[in-house]
C-alpha cells in the first residue's frame, strides 16, 4: 500500500494528488504546449499595452499578466527565458513604439530589447516559483497565498530593478501606471506604485491558482483572490486636505520644440511670447512654461533675460522658465525660477538625463556599434545635484522636468523637502500624436493621487493640464495648439503613506518574493537529497 495520500473528485480536500514518497505535489506540467506558449506570450504584450493610454481599458492589465502567468507555469529554464522574451517583445515594441520618432527605429528596438531581457529573467524566477513554491508548501494556504504572493514580489522585482539600472532604468510600462482610471486608483496614497503594481499582480496570480487548483465551476470556493479584490475596492480613498491655494497661469506655446525641427533662432521664445501675451494683465501667484520654451538661457543671453523680464511684470509674478545652461564646462537641463528685476532665484537641474537622447553614456564604447546614430546627439546634459523645490513667494513648488515623473524617488523627495504642488514641465514634441503624451498625463495624474498633491503638467504641444489632488483634471490644453490655463490650484500638506514608506514598501515585496523563492529551491532541494 502507497504511503501516498490520494485525494479523489469526491472528497472534501479538492487539491491535487501527492507524490507517493516524498509526500510532495508531483512535477508542475505545462498549462499550454510551448508552441501555444508563445501564440499567448505574443498576444499578451499587447493586450498589457492596450490597459495603458491612449486606449486606457485598465481592465485588460490584469488579463495581459495573467496571459504571461499561464504561459510560465511548468517551463524549463530555457523555455520560460524564450517565452518571457516574446511577451516582453511583443509589449514594449507596442508600447514605446512612440521612441522611433526621435532618433529611428533601431534605437527604439534595442530599448525594447534590453526591457525584454529583463522581462525574461524575471519570468525565469516566476517559472522556479511555479515549480518550487508547491513543493515547500503543498498546502491550500500555500498554493493560494503565498504562492502568489511570491509571485507578485518576483514580477515587482523585476520592475524595481529595470527601473533603476542600468544608466538610471527605464521605468516606464510598469504595469500599475495603467491604472489611472480605474477602481483602484486609490491605492496609489495608500501603497505608491510599486505597491499597486505588486497588488494587481497579486489578484492575478491569486485568480490564475484558484481556477487551476478548484475549476471554474467551484470557482466559488477559492476566496482568496475574491477577498483581495473587496478589502482593496472598500478601502477608502486618504484624505487630503487642502491649506490654500496658488493662482497659477501655464502657458503651452506650440513652437517647433522637437530636436531636429527646423527652426530660426529664437523661434521657440516668440511662440512662447505669443502664447502667453493674452494674459497680460492679469495677477497670478506664478507663471510656468515648458521645457523647450526657449532657445537660448537668459542666464547669458540678454534677449531671453529682457524676455523673462518683461513676462513677469506683466503677469506680476515670478516665472518658473526653462533653459539649457552651461555653468563649469558642464551643460544642464534646467528649470529656473525668475523675477523681473532680479533675475535667478533659484533653480533645478535635471537629475536623470535620459541615456541615448539627452547625453550617451560610456560614448566611445558604444560609438564603434552605430556611429551615424550615436553622433545625432550632441546634447551631453550633466545629471544635476540640486534639490527639486522651489519657494514661489514663501509657497514651496516641486518641480520635475519630462521624464523625471515616472521616477518613484525624486517625486517622493519633491514631497519631503515640502512641495505643497508639483509642476511636471516637459517637451513632448519629439513624439508627435503618440501614445507618449497621454502616457505621461496620465502618470502625472498618478503622481497627484500618490503624493495627495496637484499637479500642473505643462508641456511644449500636450497634453498640458491641471490636474486636482484626486486625480482629476480640471483643465486641459489640446495636442499641437497655443493656448493658456488659469487655475487657482489647491495647496496641500498632507503626507500620504505612500510618501512615507517611500521606497521601503517595494524593496519588502521584492524582498518576500526572492527570500520565498530561495527558502523554497534550498527545501526542494533538501527534500529530494533525503528521498534520494
Amino acid at each position: 500500500m502507497s504511503r501516498g495520500v490520494f485525494v479523489t473528485a469526491s472528497s472534501r480536500n479538492p487539491w491535487p494528488k501527492l507524490d507517493s514518497v516524498t509526500q510532495q505535489p508531483g512535477p508542475t506540467k505545462p498549462i499550454l504546449p510551448l508552441w501555444a506558449a508563445l501564440l499567448v506570450a505574443a498576444g499578451a504584450g499587447p493586450v498589457l499595452d492596450a490597459a495603458f493610454p491612449d486606449k486606457g481599458i485598465w481592465p485588460l492589465a490584469f488579463v495581459g499578466i495573467a496571459l504571461v502567468l499561464v504561459t510560465l507555469i511548468g517551463r524549463g529554464i530555457g523555455a520560460s527565458l524564450f517565452v518571457g522574451f516574446v511577451a516582453g517583445c511583443t509589449f514594449y515594441f507596442t508600447q514605446i513604439e512612440w521612441a522611433s520618432l526621435f532618433l529611428g527605429p533601431l534605437p527604439m528596438s534595442a530599448l525594447s530589447v534590453l526591457e525584454s531581457l529583463f522581462f525574461a529573467a524575471g519570468a525565469l524566477a516566476i517559472t522556479l516559483a511555479y515549480r518550487w513554491l508547491p513543493r515547500a508548501f503543498p498546502t491550500p494556504l500555500g498554493r493560494l497565498a503565498l504562492l502568489p504572493v511570491a509571485v507578485a514580489g518576483l514580477w515587482t522585482a523585476r520592475e524595481a530593478w529595470a527601473s533603476v539600472w542600468p544608466y538610471g532604468g527605464f521605468a516606464w510600462g510598469r504595469v500599475a501606471l495603467s491604472q489611472s482610471d480605474s477602481p483602484f486608483s486609490p491605492l496609489f496614497a495608500w501603497l505608491g506604485v510599486s505597491g499597486v503594481g505588486f497588488v494587481m499582480v497579486l489578484i492575478a496570480a491569486a485568480s490564475v491558482e484558484a481556477i487551476r487548483l478548484v475549476g471554474v465551476l467551484r470557482l466559488a470556493r477559492a476566496t482568496v483572490p475574491v477577498a483581495i479584490v473587496a478589502i482593496l475596492l472598500v478601502l477608502p480613498s486618504w484624505p487630503v486636505p487642502t491649506d490654500g491655494t496658488m493662482r497659477v497661469a501655464a502657458v503651452q506655446g506650440n513652437g517647433k520644440a522637437g530636436y531636429f525641427d527646423r527652426r530660426n533662432p529664437g523661434d521657440l521664445l516668440q511662440a512662447q511670447l505669443d502664447a502667453t501675451a493674452p494674459l497680460f494683465g492679469q495677477h497670478v501667484d506664478v507663471v510656468l512654461w515648458p521645457e523647450g520654451a526657449a532657445d537660448l538661457s537668459p542666464l547669458t543671453d540678454q534677449y531671453t533675460a529682457a524676455a523673462f523680464d518683461y513676462v513677469s511684470q506683466q503677469l506680476h509674478a515670478p516665472l518658473i522658465g526653462w533653459a539649457i545652461t552651461e555653468r563649469a564646462g558642464k551643460t544642464y537641463n534646467t528649470e529656473l525660477l525668475w523675477d523681473a528685476g532680479k533675475g535667478m532665484l533659484d533653480y533645478y537641474d535635471k537629475k536623470h538625463p535620459v541615456p541615448f537622447g539627452e547625453y550617451v553614456p560610456d560614448r566611445a564604447f558604444w560609438e564603434p556599434f552605430a556611429p551615424d546614430l550615436i553622433g545625432l546627439i550632441g546634447r551631453e546634459y550633466t545629471p544635476g545635484t540640486t534639490d527639486m523645490v522651489f519657494d514661489v513667494n514663501g509657497t514651496k513648488v516641486g518641480v520635475n522636468i519630462c521624464f523625471d515623473i515616472v521616477d518613484d524617488q525624486l517625486l517622493t523627495e519633491s514631497v519631503d523637502q515640502g512641495a505643497r504642488m508639483i509642476v511636471a514641465s516637459s517637451n513632448t514634441a519629439d513624439f508627435g500624436h503618440t501614445d507618449e503624451s497621454a502616457q505621461q498625463l496620465a502618470i502625472a495624474r498618478i503622481r497627484a493621487m500618490e503624493l495627495g498633491r496637484s499637479v500642473v503638467n505643462i508641456s511644449t504641444v500636450g497634453l498640458s493640464a491641471v490636474i486636482a489632488p484626486d486625480g482629476t483634471i480640471q483643465q486641459q490644453l489640446p495636442w499641437f495648439a497655443p493656448g493658456t490655463m488659469v487655475q487657482d490650484v489647491a495647496l496641500s500638506s498632507v503626507t500620504t503613506p505612500a510618501v512615507l514608506m517611500g521606497r521601503q514598501l517595494e524593496w519588502l515585496v521584492s524582498g518576500i518574493g526572492l527570500a520565498a523563492l530561495v527558502a523554497a529551491g534550498f527545501a526542494t532541494r533538501s527534500g529530494r537529497r533525503a528521498h534520494g
